[in-house]
């Protein structure tokens, strides 16, 4: 099927001309050129040091923040609401905003980065606290375990799966949203 795709590409553009579509060799040839020149490799390097440090800041941050927000029921209490409030907006819905804050700069596709990791990753681990079974808690505080050890050898780690699925499902959203956020 991919060959068949390929080779129907090549013909359409060959048959109607327009520059909006370019035949499939052209594009190789382009391809070749920009890694020849360093083009490519530059400007890839560029997108992935943004993604880099946006996503490592939004999934630390979110993991800090659920982390909090999931052991203790005040703070989530007090956090929630503003949160839900703000989660809904799509992270490209924030340009607008940030360009008036920050301007259009490096800070900008990171800043949306971080949005992007921030608030799934932070829910996620909000989630994964939550639902670690309380008779784990119970046994280790039955055992004479303070609350930080309970929370960094009990439920941290049983919470390791939520957290992961989290950073899995954003770290490919965090692509979709350079490639947005560079178009800016």
């Amino acid at each position: 099927p991919i060959l068949i795709f390929l080779i129907l590409w090549e013909l359409v553009a060959r048959i109607n001309n327009t520059p909006l579509l370019p035949p499939f060799s052209e594009v190789i040839v382009e391809f070749y050129n920009l890694i020849a020149s360093g083009v490519l490799g530059e400007n890839f390097l560029s997108s992935l040091t943004r993604v880099l440090i946006g996503f490592g800041a939004g999934s630390i941050v979110g993991i800090i923040t659920g982390t909090i927000m999931g052991w203790n029921k005040i703070v989530d209490r007090a956090l929630n609401p503003i949160f839900n409030l703000f989660f809904p907006i799509p992270t490209l819905g924030w340009i607008p905003l940030l360009m008036l804050w920050i301007g259009i700069n490096e800070m900008l596709p990171i800043t949306l980065i971080f949005i992007c990791a921030f608030f799934p990753v932070m829910f996620n681990t909000v989630t994964g606290i939550k639902n670690v079974d309380r008779n784990y808690i119970k046994a280790a505080r039955s055992l004479g375990a303070s609350d930080m050890k309970i929370l960094f050898t009990v439920v941290m780690p049983l919470a390791l799966p939520n957290i992961f699925t989290g950073l899995k499902l954003e770290s490919g959203m965090a692509w979709r949203t350079i490639i947005a956020a560079e178009m800016v």
